[in-house]
């Protein structure tokens, strides 16, 4: 942190996760743009592994009580705190009529989160910033009434998805205190929140992009497909809507001749029902799960590998990827993709220019992967095509610059 008194508060679900790599990216680079701030957690660390990005980081972090009754001195302080500030009544009335749609332990968590939040922000505070539009929307909302300041948001893909209608109008409307602007990564994601704000000059479309002095140049491919076995690479959590219980299934269906070994890194809870499936289709012995892993060693395995897939899909509850940033990741490396025209995949992801674009049926992707693996110079040359992408519309800068004016001119708003 600086030595100035930090003018934003930056509410995030949890720090630092490996799996949200494109948030530690973002903030970064607003703090090298000039940004002063502090990180407000509502969760700690479960990760064991940081990202070099993590370290990078000079703001101060801080926890709230991640559960009211872990600190119930704290969260009672904060509390009559809180009821002292003049914003404090509209606050409660505003999360009253929340609770009366939403009566979950998570909604009365949030508030309590909230007072405490509203309690310690430094007096420099002048606006707050929420990573998801969710539950740290929420908290961020409540606490910016209380302390009667303008609030925003970057949403990404579950909070969209996932959250119900009413939820998200009402944190998009000036009559209810909705935020001041909200950023969103993907075209399909701004077109669903411009459809339900009041104004929809609120949204901006800003894409993650790359920050690729970060990344070495691509590795030289030439003759690789030739070596055996042809090597599959996934990166994502192990969760319904990355689809990976397709692709264990695509794997079993691949012909005898093709010689292949899938690696997958990420965590996630389905570990242990992946990999029992892969044991009962009988190709166990040809995957390899490395479990959670820092940007570094993700980028060696795109580096190794011979084809990056991810077969994203719809999950049961409506939840799904927004512009995942491995396929970019992917991409930087020269690395072929395979994945699905799932939400705004296809914003960066033409089928048969930039990469496969397949179902996420088992039989559509193991024919995809038959038809990469006998076509190496097709594979290569949409790999290049995908890189140009990148460097042309998928950089970092000018997305990093339009969200440092807005959280400036939110500043001079408080």
């Amino acid at each position: 942190m600086t030595a100035e008194s930090p003018k934003l508060a930056v509410l995030v679900k949890g720090w630092p996760r490996l799996s949200e790599t494109f948030i530690a990216q973002e903030l970064v680079a607003l703090e090298e743009a000039g940004q002063n701030f502090e990180i407000w957690s509502l969760r700690h660390p479960t990760d064991t592994k940081r990202h070099p990005l993590h370290e990078q980081l000079r703001a101060h972090v801080r926890y709230l009580p991640e559960y009211l009754y872990q600190e119930p001195e704290r969260v009672w302080r904060g509390r009559a705190a809180a009821q002292a500030l003049p914003g404090y009544e509209e606050a409660y009335r505003v999360w009253r009529a929340d609770l009366a749609r939403d009566r979950t332990p998570n909604r009365i968590r949030r508030f309590g989160q909230a007072c405490v939040l509203a309690a310690e922000l430094p007096a420099s505070t002048c606006a707050l910033y929420a990573h998801f539009l969710h539950t740290p929307s929420s908290v961020a909302r409540y606490a910016a009434i209380m302390r009667g300041l303008p609030w925003s948001f970057s949403a990404h893909a579950k909070d969209i998805w996932t959250s119900p209608d009413w939820e998200k109008a009402e944190k998009l409307s000036g009559a209810t205190h909705g935020a001041a602007f909200g950023a969103t990564c993907t075209a399909v994601g701004a077109e669903h929140l411009r459809a339900l704000a009041d104004d929809p000059g609120r949204i901006d479309l800003v894409y993650h992009g790359l920050d690729l002095s970060r990344f070495p140049a691509p590795p030289d491919r030439t003759g690789r497909a030739d070596v055996e076995p042809f090597k599959l690479l996934s990166v994502g959590r192990l969760v319904e809507k990355k689809g990976f219980d397709r692709l264990i299934a695509a794997l079993a269906l691949l012909p005898a001749g093709l010689d292949w070994h899938w690696v997958h890194i990420g965590g996630g809870r389905d570990r242990a029902k992946l990999a029992a499936q892969a044991e009962g289709a009988g190709i166990a012995h040809r995957i390899t799960w490395r479990g959670a892993c820092d940007q570094p060693e993700v980028i060696e395995a795109m580096r190794a590998a011979d084809l990056f897939v991810l077969p994203s899909r719809i999950a049961s509850d409506g939840d799904r990827d927004g512009l995942p940033n491995v396929l970019m990741e992917a991409a930087s490396q020269l690395l072929p993709v395979l994945t699905t025209p799932v939400s705004a995949i296809p914003e960066f992801i033409t089928d048969g220019v930039h990469g496969t674009l397949a179902s996420d049926t088992p039989e559509a992707l193991a024919m995809a992967i038959t038809e990469i693996a006998a076509d190496p110079g097709r594979a290569a040359r949409m790999a290049e095509a995908a890189r140009a992408r990148l460097l042309a519309d998928f950089t970092m800068p000018p997305g990093i610059a339009r969200l440092s004016r807005r959280l400036s001119a939110l500043c001079s708003e408080g």
